[in-house]
């Protein structure tokens, strides 16, 4: 079903499509923006289990 899903040309015109709706300047804060996101995601799946008290206590910080 989602056998040839991102084939080279699939990207292109997704790539496209991003230009057009966001412009070349706003590219690399998007890019920028979407790492720290993955970077944040990756953090928090590797560390150990905490107290919910504990996540509260670092939010409100």
């Amino acid at each position: 079903m989602f056998e040839g899903l991102f084939q080279p040309m699939h990207l292109l015109i997704i790539l496209g499509i991003v230009l057009i709706i966001f412009g070349p300047g706003k590219l690399p804060q998007l890019g920028s923006s979407i790492g720290k996101a993955i970077k944040g995601f990756k953090q928090e799946m590797n560390e150990p289990d905490k107290k919910p008290e504990e996540d509260a206590k670092r939010i409100a910080k």
